[in-house]
């Protein structure tokens, strides 16, 4: 309906967010001096404007690496969870996961900006695949369905319904006389259908869902027509409501992804600021006075020493649900009360490698991602290293902020990553055959950030946003819990130069 109501000039694009290109702050004044919490990229791309612009600048980090969720794992990494559980990642040389961001859209344009600032190559992401598989336990036997069956089928089955509307003059009250010939013109290209405005068993919609048996040459077997889902069997199904994903303006292609793994860009910020962040800081009290700031923070390897960072000012892009747990924060209490009111939404990742790339060498899919009904819920193939061989991984399961994360979060990494290749196999059973290992990372049992994005809703933005994004005296606040953008690396920069550009301000006044 929206392509069929674009031809008619009622439907248009939405616009992009404002973005302007890079900051150019400059004329600091001498001397002065800013200190940022955390490294990820909101804190990284504030020490590296600010650094520009004059300031003296240093960073203290909780880990022992910077970049935050912009992370990669690979093989003889670990990952401790809240519990003091570590998995050791076992994935063979040149294999990773991305268990934080793991696409990049083509209208994140600050994060693109530097992406070539920073000299970091991307490749492209393969979001959408027709060829991957939709499945809902229980429907349609229980079996996997290529996506672009069902995607040409539920397009071709509205098409007919609306074109039967049309022509029984049923839409007269919005489209009539030559409006309803346009329409019922694109509704028949739309949806394939035939001249009687069916969608139907034949060639012209097996070159929408594909065909029963291929088209060939030589003496191959003459092509044959698919047979399509009936819509009695479609309306009602979760094969259904899989489609919503693919119209989100989100994941319109074209998408990318750093070369090599997430944190491309983390390490290239940690290269240009290597001789600022200071790793395995934690920040225990945040104080502020006329003159400046102080941070209290312990080396971890040193707990029992309390060390201090003075600086005239401060970013801090501490994660909500960790700086409401500090000894002290001295803002007043509009910060307080909205950085204390964040709740973080929560995300499981689970990656499993395997012998071989059976799903290309078996089914022909090349990138791009299945849905199921299963807990699961999502398998990512990789968008690279098509047609090798060796052992290769992809995301076994990505669950968020519903009933299957807390799910898995509550679960041990073991039982994790079992019970992914076990579901799994229902739509691949090759799992179980060529499975070699797997890590599965739940964000809400991460402990320097107990969560994976700021769940805002209308109320809650309503009631604290403006204070959690304000400058308190000497400090802003900054990362994608301070964006409209949640959960978004592009979330994390805007909101980064945001706040540097109010704070540089209020420092020059």
């Amino acid at each position: 309906m929206y392509q069929a109501m674009s031809t008619l000039g009622f439907a248009a694009q939405s616009g992009q967010y404002q973005y302007n290109g890079p900051i150019k702050l400059e004329g600091a004044k001498p001397g002065s001096s800013v200190v940022i919490l955390g490294a990820g990229l909101a804190g990284m791309v504030a020490a590296y404007e600010l650094r520009r612009a004059g300031y003296q600048v240093q960073i203290l980090e909780y880990q022992d690496r910077a970049g935050g969720r912009c992370y990669t794992l690979r093989g003889g990494d670990s990952v401790e969870e809240i519990d003091a559980s570590v998995q050791k990642v076992q994935f063979a040389r040149g294999n990773y996961l991305n268990p934080g961001p793991w696409r990049v859209p083509y209208h994140h344009v600050a994060l693109l900006d530097y992406y070539k600032k920073l000299g970091v190559e991307i490749e492209p992401f393969n979001m959408f695949n027709h060829n991957a598989y939709l499945h809902a336990d229980g429907e349609l036997g229980g079996k996997p369905v290529r996506a672009h069956e069902v995607y040409s089928d539920v397009r071709g089955h509205v098409a007919e319904l609306l074109a039967k509307s049309v022509r029984q003059n049923a839409l007269d009250d919005a489209v009539s006389g030559e409006d309803a010939q346009k329409l019922l013109a694109s509704l028949k290209d739309w949806g394939f259908l035939d001249k009687q405005y069916r969608y139907a068993k034949n060639m012209q919609t097996s070159m929408a869902r594909g065909y029963a048996v291929e088209p060939g040459g030589g003496l191959m077997p003459v092509a044959r027509p698919s047979q399509p889902i009936g819509l009695k069997d479609l309306v009602g199904t979760n094969l259904w409501s899989m489609l919503g994903v693919f119209n989100m303006h989100e994941f319109a292609t074209t998408m990318f992804e750093p070369k090599g793994g997430m944190d491309m860009l983390a390490q290239a910020f940690a290269r240009e600021l290597k001789d600022v962040i200071r790793l395995r800081s934690q920040v225990v009290r945040i104080e502020q006075g006329a003159d400046g700031v102080t941070i209290s923070y312990k080396d971890r390897g040193d707990p029992d020493n309390v060390l201090k960072a003075r600086a005239d000012w401060c970013v801090c892009t501490i994660p909500a649900s960790v700086l409401s747990q500090l000894e002290e924060i001295q803002v007043g209490k509009p910060m307080l009360d909205a950085i204390q009111s964040l709740p973080y939404g929560s995300s499981v990742k689970i990656g499993l490698e395997f012998n071989r790339r059976f799903w290309e060498e078996d089914e022909r899919i090349y990138g791009g991602i299945s849905y199921t009904s299963l807990p699961i819920e999502q398998i990512s193939y990789p968008s690279t290293g098509y047609l090798s061989s060796g052992p290769a991984v992809l995301l076994g399961s990505y669950t968020y902020e519903n009933t299957n994360s807390y799910r898995f979060t509550a679960m041990s990494p073991e039982e994790r990553v079992r019970l992914a290749v076990e579901w799994g196999s229902r739509i691949h059973p090759q799992y179980k055959k060529e499975f070699r290992s797997g890590v599965a990372l739940a964000w809400h049992r991460m402990p320097w950030i107990h969560g994976c994005y700021g769940l805002w809703n209308d109320a809650l933005r309503a009631a604290h946003y403006d204070d959690l994004a304000a400058i308190d005296g000497r400090i802003v606040l900054a990362g994608e819990h301070v964006s409209y953008i949640p959960a978004w690396q592009e979330g994390a920069i805007l909101s980064s130069l945001d706040a540097i550009t109010r704070l540089h301000a209020k420092a020059s006044a």
